[in-house]
Formats: structure tokens, C-alpha cells, sequence
């Protein structure tokens, strides 16, 4: 840090009010260098923290944090306000499992108000701490910051109906890729350049106070007046959707001009009233290729590896299949790009959806899709297809509508973390009716599932990491590579005759290979038993039962969690077909906690899901049965 001269003596918000006005640029340069340095070098997510530095100071400036609270939507723009909350050491750490939180995490800091990693949820919590303040008598202000690509997502609108006039809020919305309302061009950047100039609020204010003192004429004249000025405004600009909700509308400001955002959040702050606040930044601002490419730059990894991943590996498959079959269409919510549509998206105009941040939506239309007989696919992150739970039973599944889930990172996300694991899909879509349920280790396994999908009669999912094929998994299970056998596959042709039975899925598969390995150094035979199809799980059971060691231990090993997944079902369907079984079977999940190391290490040994815990528990058991 010694490089960075004003940056290292921030160690707190306190510092950063010690700055005079003329040192702010430079601070913000240096958070941009710092931020560049750590990110390209640690990964994370980069222009989207670029184009919060000078709104990130001035709120450390204005506001008092921890008690009024910063609430970042997502969080993942919320690395500056981490640095100027005293952090800043901690970024060598960032996104390993254990350390720097890539969002805001209430566990990691009392700066952090409210931890998020999904969007749309900022404002809803401002509004629930705004009534609270109200409730308890505090003065204090939430400050909910929000890009505008959130304000899309129906669960901002819904904080937004529901937001009262008269809270300690400030709703600040970051827009930086499309203009919003009617008050734009230069004329009225202009307007608004002049209304958030302190001169003009304190010309509003003793205006106003005068007129109101004034002798029974005073108070008439003032409303007469304003009612003008609104009849005007709207006259020549319409109506403002956030002022006819309540709030009061300030800007749009230059979200990079720290003079002019300090007077309009100061002026906020002064208000009695709900505020939304609108200003404009740039993505990746002082990095050119980020501003130039915003979307290369939203995530940056340290190691970029040029072999392809199953999401890109999906959307390949998915073009063929559109350029045979006119009725398949994509549907997704905000993530062409990460879910490996970006093409499909270029090739079929017409037959592919981004609906933005809205997967509850996203679903239904999926419904109504296929109810009008087209063939949908849905793409969207594991953790993010939870939001739309209720749809996926009660629009698709109750009406056995044949909508193609696919759930894209699936399994734990070392680097994003809790927000991110993708280790609840299996559990809460095994016990829908009518839902079949695929998980591909390999690509040319996804690829013969998705012509099996493409014809689908009912709804079905198919889940699958963001990570590259693993030569060890497509060599053990697919020697011949007749991948249109997929299902359920031992990789020793004698694995009923052996020791341990190893049975897993997805990419953890991966540890049951370095578990076999260990245990057959120590002269324990074992054979790793593969699951490609999970539910229905009657089925994949049937066909388990003869492939299993028929004496020895049996261990599922399984990357989500524990209740209501895939161990779960089998292990009580195999102990129904087979009563001694349950006295041999072990199991490896995620038993009840969301996996958040409290310091650095590797996230499977910290679930204690790792090749070497499946070996302990092998060895442990096999002893166990030996004394008994």
C-alpha cells in the first residue's frame, strides 16, 4: 500500500471526511489503480467497482457508516466501499473460499448492512430498515444503491409500490447503458444540472419558508405556485414515475463529478422524504478496454484457461439443435453471455429471450412457450433458478408442460461463494412430479441428453458445472466413447466384486477418482460408480442395485446438499429393495449449512466432501463393520 499515498491512510470512512475537496481526484485514482492491480491479479468483478469510485467516496463522505446504512444490490460493486471501510489489506484474499467476500457479507463487516449476491434485493431491505428507523425513532438513512439493469427485476418495482413517501431512504439508481424516463437530451441534463446545485435548493427552501410565513396569503400563494411548476414540468416532460410513486426525484447527475454528487446526496440527506436519486456513471470508468467492453471486464479471472466449459459446450449443442428443429428456443435472465448463449443469441434473434433480471418470469413465458408448442430451453445460474420455484411447480410442472431447465453452474462456486453454491437444484427439483433429472459429467454425455430433452414430452432439467471436461472422468467412464449410453456407469467392469463402491455425480466426481486411487494403493479394491441420471430416481435405483460391491461399503458422495437429495432418495429406495444394504451405505453431502469457511482452505475439505474424507469414512466404516 505504500505505493498508494492517500489511499494508505484510509483506513476508515473517518479518513476519508479528513480530505479536502482538491485531494479527491487522486484518491479516486489510486482506488481505480488499486482495484485494477488486485482484481486482474485475484479475479473478481471489475468495471462494475470502476464505475462506483467517485460515488462510493462521496457516500463514505456524506453519510456516517455503519449507521446509516450503504445497502449495494448484487454487491458486487461494493469493493470500494469495502477498501474505504478498512479492508483494503484483506484483497490479496479476495474470492478464495475464506477470505474477502466478493459481496457484501454482514458476517465480514457492521459496514456490510445487508448481505446480497443475488439482485433486486437492496431496495425491499432499505425500506424494511427505513420502517424500522421509523418505528425505533432514529434519524439514521438507508441508502440503497442500484444499477438500472436491476430496476427491470420485479422485486424493485414491488419495493418501489410499496415504498412510503415519508421514510429516511434514498433509492440511488446507477444507470450506465440506457437512459430512463423522458427527461433526456441536453436541455434537460442541463435542468437537472442546475437543480442539484446546492444554490438552487437553498433558493427552493427560503422561498418557500418565506412564502409560507406570510399572513393568510402566504400559504395559498406557495401551493398556487407549486402546483404551477409542476403542471409545467409535466407539461413539457410528462410525468415522473418516481415522484408519482412518492419519492422525490433528484437528477440525473454525473455519477463521476464528486463535487456535484456530494451537494445532491447532501441535499438528499436533508430531506424528510423518500429520495430517488438518479445518476449516470461508466462502466470500467478509467480503464479503456473496460469502458470500451464493459461486459469482458464484469468478471476478470486470474487464470483464464482457453479450453471450452460445459455452458459454451451447451450453447453449441443448442445451435445445432436450432438450426434442425425451428421450434427450439432459449430463454434467459440477464446472463447471455454466462450461460453460453451469446451466439445462439447473434444466429436466432427471433427465437432467443433475455428477459433480464426477472426469472420468475423467465419460467412462465417458458410455460406459455411450450403450451404453444415451441420447445424452450431456460438457462439460468443454479442459485438464481431458486427465485423461481413456485413457477417451475405451479406453471410448469402441475401442467406437465415441457419446458428444458438448464441449470448452469450447478455444484459449489469456490469463488463467489455462498450466494453462488449451487447445491440446492437437486434437492428442490427432485421432489416435483413429472421432472426428469439429468447431470452430465461429460460433453458428449450433455449432448446425447439434449437430443433426448429436445423431444421431451414433460418438463426435465439438466445441470452442469462452469468448469472445463475432465480428461480423467471421460477416459474411466467412456472409453469407447458410446456416450448414448449414459445413465448410470461403473468404471471396472468387476464392481460388485469389490470392496467399496463409490457413487456420485457432477463435478466432484473428480475426488471419487483420487478416493479410488488412495484406497487401492492401500490394497482397498474399489470401483467409482457414476450417475448421469438422477430422477426418476426408481429407475436410476434398478439400475445401481447389480453395479454395487455386494458385500463391502458403499459411499454416495455428492456436491449439494444432504436433504432431499440424490444419497437420500437412492440410499432409501436401495435399503426398500435390498433391507442389509442400509448397514453398509456411508454418505458425503453438505449436511445443513450453506458451506462458508471462516478462513482461507480448500471449500471440498471445508465441507469435508474431499477425496481424502470419503477415504476416512470408507476406512472408519469398513473397521466399524469389522468389530460388530
Amino acid at each position: 500500500m505504500n505505493e498508494y499515498k492517500l489511499l494508505s491512510g484510509i483506513h476508515s470512512p473517518d479518513d476519508i471526511k479528513k480530505l479536502n475537496k482538491e485531494q479527491l481526484p487522486a484518491l479516486c485514482a489510486e482506488i481505480r489503480s488499486f482495484l485494477i492491480e488486485k482484481v486482474t491479479k485475484n479475479g473478481g468483478h471489475l468495471a462494475s467497482n470502476l464505475g462506483v469510485v467517485e460515488l462510493s467516496v462521496a457516500l463514505h463522505r456524506i453519510f456516517d457508516c455503519p449507521r446509516d446504512r450503504m445497502i449495494f444490490d448484487v454487491g458486487h460493486q461494493a469493493y470500494v466501499h469495502k477498501i474505504l471501510t478498512g479492508r483494503a489489506d484483506r484483497f490479496d484474499d479476495l474470492r478464495i473460499p475464506g477470505g474477502l467476500s466478493g459481496f457484501t457479507r454482514r458476517e465480514e463487516s457492521a459496514s456490510d448492512a445487508f448481505g446480497a449476491g443475488h439482485s433486486g434485493t437492496a431496495l425491499s431491505a432499505a425500506v424494511g430498515f427505513a420502517e424500522a428507523d421509523k418505528m425505533n425513532g432514529s434519524d439514521a438513512v438507508s441508502i440503497a444503491i442500484i444499477g438500472d439493469g436491476a430496476f427491470g427485476g420485479g422485486m424493485v418495482q414491488e419495493a418501489l409500490a410499496h415504498c412510503s413517501p415519508d421514510l429516511r431512504l434514498i433509492a440511488i439508481l446507477n444507470e450506465n447503458e440506457m437512459s430512463i424516463g423522458k427527461n433526456t437530451g441536453a436541455l434537460a441534463n442541463y435542468l437537472a444540472k442546475i437543480r442539484s446545485r446546492p444554490s438552487y435548493f437553498r433558493f427552493k427552501r427560503r422561498t418557500a419558508g418565506f412564502l409560507r410565513h406570510l399572513p393568510l396569503i402566504g400559504k395559498p400563494i406557495y401551493k398556487l405556485l407549486l402546483a404551477i411548476k409542476i403542471g409545467m414540468k409535466n407539461l413539457f416532460y410528462g410525468t415522473n414515475f418516481y415522484e408519482d410513486l412518492g419519492f422525490t426525484y433528484m437528477g440525473p447527475v454525473d455519477g463521476h463529478d464528486i463535487e456535484a454528487l456530494e451537494a445532491a446526496l447532501l441535499e438528499a440527506k436533508k430531506k424528510q422524504s423518500s429520495v430517488l436519486l438518479h445518476i449516470k456513471t461508466v462502466k470500467g470508468k478509467g480503464m479503456p478496454e473496460a469502458e470500451e467492453n464493459p461486459l469482458a471486464y464484469h468478471s476478470v479471472y486470474p487464470k483464464k484457461s482457453a479450453s471450452p466449459r460445459f455452458p459454451e459446450h451447451f450453447g453449441a449443442t443448442l445451435m445445432e439443435q436450432a438450426m434442425e428443429d425451428e421450434k427450439v428456443v432459449a430463454v434467459t435472465a440477464a446472463m447471455t453471455e454466462g450461460t453460453g448463449l451469446g451466439a445462439f443469441s447473434a444466429r436466432f434473434p427471433h427465437r432467443f429471450f433475455d428477459v433480464g433480471i426477472a426469472e420468475e418470469h423467465a419460467v412462465t413465458f417458458a410455460a406459455g412457450l411450450a403450451a404453444g408448442g415451441m420447445k424452450p430451453y431456460v438457462a439460468i445460474y443454479s442459485t438464481f433458478l431458486q427465485r423461481s420455484y413456485d413457477q417451475i411447480i405451479h406453471d410448469v410442472a402441475l401442467q406437465n408442460l415441457p419446458v428444458r431447465f438448464c441449470i448452469d453452474r450447478a455444484g459449489l462456486a469456490p469463488s463467489d461463494g455462498a450466494t453462488h453454491h449451487g447445491i440446492f437444484d437437486v434437492s428442490y427439483l427432485s421432489h416435483i412430479p413429472n421432472m426428469t433429472l439429468y447431470a452430465p459429467a461429460t460433453f458428449g454425455s450433455m449432448t446425447e441428453m439434449m437430443k433426448v430433452m429436445q423431444n421431451a414430452a414433460a418438463p426435465c432439467a439438466i445441470r452442469y458445472a462452469n468448469a472445463t471436461e475432465d480428461a480423467d472422468i471421460v477416459s474411466a467412464f467412456y472409453p469407447k466413447g458410446d456416450f448414448e449410453a449414459f445413465g448410470v456407469r461403473a468404471n471396472r467392469e468387476d464392481s460388485a466384486l469389490c470392496d467399496v463402491s463409490i457413487v456420485t455425480y457432477g463435478q466432484i466426481t473428480k475426488q471419487a477418482l483420487l478416493a479410488q486411487k488412495m484406497l487401492e494403493d492401500e490394497g482397498i479394491s474399489a470401483a467409482v460408480i457414476l450417475l448421469e441420471v438422477l430422477k426418476p430416481y426408481e429407475e436410476t435405483a434398478k439400475q445401481l442395485l447389480p453395479l454395487l460391491s455386494q458385500n463391502g461399503t458403499v459411499l454416495f458422495m455428492e456436491e449439494g446438499i444432504y436433504s432431499g437429495g440424490a444419497a437420500m432418495h437412492l440410499t432409501d429406495l436401495l435399503a426398500k429393495q435390498s433391507p442389509a444394504f442400509a448397514q453398509r451405505c456411508e454418505t458425503l453431502a453438505i449436511f445443513d449449512h450453506f458451506a462458508i469457511p471462516a478462513s482461507p482452505c480448500d471449500i471440498y475439505t471445508h465441507c469435508a466432501i474431499s477425496a481424502a474424507d470419503a477415504v476416512q469414512k470408507i476406512k472408519n466404516h469398513r473397521k466399524n463393520q469389522k468389530t460388530t
